[in-house]
This record gives structure tokens, C-alpha cells and sequence, in this order.
């Protein structure tokens, strides 16, 4: 795994003063699940197969060409902290490109992520390609 070395541009909100700092438009943050979309859907309590599964090919294409576009890929995953290990070495011996893994998703999906900073959701459905650009109905908060 290499470290995020991506140029972060400093922000400020219209008072003047320092925010979060942001990415360049043209590179993405792709937080990536690991159950369900670039392997099979393994449920936490069954660790033993974590380590056996395959990768689906089209992801580890996909994300493995994103990461090589410059782009961030941060896996995120349900998986808990005592999974960290198989996790590593799972990602690592199939040759996924990353900068980063965070664990303890919370489990059930439905998620509704509500953020300061633009958030785009790609739900996956059983194969990885290059994204398009589709309009869809969203929920947003009341102006």
C-alpha cells in the first residue's frame, strides 16, 4: 500500500479562513467495498474464507486502472479490525493498487452518507467497467 501523496489545494470558506483542504478536479476519491464487489459477498462471520476467494477480474482491472490515472482508491470495508490482517494480505497477493483501507463499515447497507464536500454513489450490480454519466433522481436537504 503507498501513502496518499496527492497535492491537496488549501480552501477557504467567505470569511477567509482556512476549511478542509480538496482534491484537484481531476482526481477522484474512490471509496471501493471489497464484499459483494470486486469479490464475493463474505460475511465477517465466516473469516476462514477471506483469504480463498478470487477477485472478480473486471474490478481489479478497473480499480487497478484507476489508481494508475492518478486517482485515490481507498478500499472501505464491513470487514472489523481483527480482519485487517487477511485483508492486507488478500489485497495484496491478487495485486490491487491502493492507497488506503479503512474497516468497520457499518453492516446493512441502505447508507446515506451526508458530507460538506460533493459525494457521487455508484451502486454496483455485478460488473466493473469505466463509468458513464447517467441523471438520477437524488434526495437532497431542503434549501
Amino acid at each position: 500500500m503507498e501513502e496518499n501523496k496527492k497535492e491537496l489545494k488549501l480552501t477557504y470558506n467567505e470569511k477567509g479562513e482556512t476549511i478542509s483542504p480538496i482534491l484537484g478536479e481531476e482526481v477522484r476519491n474512490f471509496l471501493v467495498d471489497i464484499d459483494g464487489t470486486v469479490t464475493d459477498d463474505i460475511p465477517n462471520e465466516e473469516p476462514e474464507r477471506m483469504a480463498t476467494c478470487l477477485p472478480y477480474p473486471d474490478a481489479l482491472k478497473i480499480v487497478n486502472k484507476w489508481y494508475d490515472e492518478g486517482h485515490v482508491i481507498t478500499f472501505f470495508t464491513s470487514r472489523t479490525e481483527e480482519h485487517r490482517e487477511v485483508t492486507e494480505i488478500w489485497l495484496k497477493k491478487h495485486n490491487f493498487k491502493y492507497h488506503g483501507l479503512l474497516m468497520n463499515k457499518p453492516r446493512g447497507g441502505n447508507y446515506h452518507w451526508i458530507d460538506n464536500h460533493i459525494v457521487k454513489a455508484t451502486r454496483f450490480k455485478g460488473k466493473f467497467t469505466d463509468l458513464v454519466v447517467e441523471t438520477r433522481e437524488i434526495e437532497v436537504f431542503e434549501s
